[in-house]
């Protein structure tokens, strides 16, 4: 008991003691600065590290212990900070506000995800003991697992019964979570029998009286956990064959859907950002047209992209092609001075064949730690699901992916991260990140990347499908859109395989990616699209001297990218104003709470 009461007072004291400790080193100037968002960042590391299961309130309240100190502890005014100092400040209360969304978010869905877990707590509190080096009594906590099994067979039981009952039921006891609450709360449990594995065996061995007295309540109770799981996920949920499964997504609702785009600094409502990517959506349309005219094809969308998916090269080849225009690519920029390509950018990168399994989730290529992976048909896949991945991989629609993920792309734009302002790493962004991308995709077309109709085919195939991905995530999130329409959208409007639609469309509403990092592809390209047309359309600046000067900025929003781009400070609580896509609200929206 005293430990324990030690423990609680040095944790109090260190709590009161953080505001104190970060005031005394408030920013006098960049370097200061830098200093302070490197220290935020390890702190936020440890925390998140040490306190990790989401449905943990002890966590909850930490984090939100240390985000409250530090908003208090930021200064609030620029004061007489330099250019590249105010944009870190503002970077950080943004990056503050949006710790604080999210973890009202995980409220919002612990208290779902809880009413089909009621035991969650009581034993996330045996691991916050044995965290504090807590003496345990043998023979109590055997009798609390006991309790703890027979909590999960009393909710599992209130579960069936509210699958065996009708819709309407009026049975109070029972219990119909919805799919996507059931699939949730089965990955929770699947955690939470790790963390009770790990309670079990940090005394297992060690205390005699411990496994005497623990060693069967604790097989019993982890037993029932995975049992109760599997239920959840293949009965309640539907997932049987995680290759096979059904889309479940988890869509976050239009108030954090709001949060989260003014977290990007991006003064749009949802209902505007889908009227944008409906009129690029059209000028796709039309430009494909155009294409299909110059084929033949009379403007048959759908058969000018049959046409190209046939295209393809053959088996083992795949490599060979990409390679070709990598190198292609590289030269293309050289030749008209677009960009700035360090020799050693240009020499470490390489291939890698993603596996038949990944491409469930990755039907086209990616990119990852100096590697472009590279999706097309193995050996051992179907018949048809070979002549799927061959067709979508297409040498067409290859030839603008090669750039996006290489040079000018994700390689380039990693290398450079890595040299230029690495501790704004913390916040990192998808609206930079597959904006850049993005941008380059445009611009190439711009500049004649394609040789002929069938490579603006593939190339306007891809800025098809990032409006769609705009399209099909928002209206996921706001409820607009269930996830077997968003595979429909994408096959039939854009023209995707149906297992490259499935395929995207799982990894859209996963949980994995973050709600608007789908948008943000589209979305960020034309962001810095329009801040090339300010800069360079102008004559301000060559087309060399803005790309290096984005990729000099690190991963930021890319509000923030302009105004270091244009010398214009940010205030530090200053709201997103800077509407690059033009004055659109359509009229179905309406504003986003504050």
């Amino acid at each position: 008991m005293k430990r324990r009461l030690l423990h609680v007072a040095l944790l109090l004291f260190l709590l009161l003691a953080a505001p104190q400790a970060i005031a005394k080193e408030q920013p006098g100037g960049a370097r200061e600065l830098r200093e302070l968002i490197r220290q935020f960042a390890a702190d936020e590391e440890s925390l998140r590290s040490f306190y990790g299961e989401p449905l943990s309130e002890f966590r909850l309240a930490r984090l939100a212990t240390f985000l409250d100190h530090w908003r208090a502890a930021v200064p609030s005014s620029a004061g007489e900070l330099d250019l590249d100092a105010s944009i870190d400040l503002r970077l950080l209360i943004n990056h503050i506000a949006r710790r604080t969304d999210e973890l009202r978010l995980q409220r919002k869905r612990n208290v779902e995800t809880k009413r089909v877990l009621p035991f969650a707590d009581a034993l996330l509190k045996l691991e916050d003991a044995r965290r504090r080096s807590e003496p345990v009594d043998a023979k109590a906590a055997a009798q609390q697992l006991a309790d703890l099994t027979a909590a999960v067979a009393k909710v599992r039981k209130r579960v069936e019964l509210g699958q065996a009952k009708a819709k309407d039921t009026a049975d109070e006891t029972a219990l119909k979570p919805t799919p996507v609450v059931a699939l949730r709360a089965s990955k929770a449990l699947q955690r939470l029998r790790a963390v009770l594995k790990a309670w079990f065996e940090y005394r297992d061995g060690y205390e005699p009286a411990f496994g005497w007295w623990v060693r069967k309540p604790y097989k019993a109770l982890h037993k029932a956990m995975g049992d109760y799981a599997n239920y959840l996920k293949r009965t309640v949920a539907g997932v049987k064959d995680d290759s096979t499964a059904p889309l479940i997504g988890d869509p976050i609702g239009r108030e954090a859907l709001c949060r989260a785009i003014a977290r990007e600094l991006i003064p749009y409502t949802p209902e505007a950002l889908l009227a944008i990517a409906e009129r690029e959506f059209a000028w796709c349309v039309a430009a494909g047209r155009k294409a299909a005219d110059e084929l033949g094809k009379h403007g048959d969308w759908k058969a000018v992209v049959e046409h190209v998916k046939g295209l393809h090269k053959a088996p083992g080849k795949q490599d060979d092609l990409v390679a070709a225009q990598a190198w292609e690519a590289i030269k293309f920029l050289k030749d008209r001075d677009l960009v700035t390509i360090p020799p050693l950018a240009a020499e470490t990168w390489r291939l890698k064949m993603i596996t038949e399994k990944g491409q469930k989730t990755l039907p086209f290529a990616v990119y990852n730690d100096q590697h472009m992976l590279v999706a097309y048909a193995t050996e051992g896949m179907e018949h048809a699901t070979k002549l799927q991945s061959m067709r979508g991989n297409n040498e067409h629609f290859t030839r603008l992916v090669t750039p996006h993920e290489l040079i000018p792309g994700h390689h380039l734009q990693l290398f450079m991260a890595k040299r230029h302002r690495g501790y704004r790493r913390l916040f990192r962004t998808p609206f930079f990140v597959e904006g850049w991308a993005l941008h380059w995709e445009m611009l190439l077309w711009d500049r004649g990347w394609h040789r002929g109709p069938e490579d603006r085919v593939g190339m306007l195939f891809w800025r098809m499908h990032r409006c769609a991905r705009i399209i099909v995530s928002l209206r996921f999130h706001l409820g607009q859109m269930q996830p077997a329409e968003m595979v429909a959208f994408l096959r039939d409007r854009v023209g995707l395989e149906t297992s490259g639609a499935t395929a995207e469309v799982r990894r859209y509403i996963a949980g994995s990616y973050g709600p608007l990092y789908q948008a943000a592809y589209m979305l960020g390209g034309l962001q810095l699209r329009s801040l090339h047309h300010e800069l360079v359309g102008d004559g301000s600046m060559s087309d060399r001297a803005f790309h290096d000067a984005v990729l000099r900025q690190g991963s930021i929003p890319i509000e923030m990218v302009r105004a270091a781009l244009t010398g214009k400070p940010p205030a530090p609580d200053a709201a997103p104003s800077w509407r690059f896509a033009g004055d659109i609200e359509p009229a179905d929206g309406k504003p986003c709470p504050r």
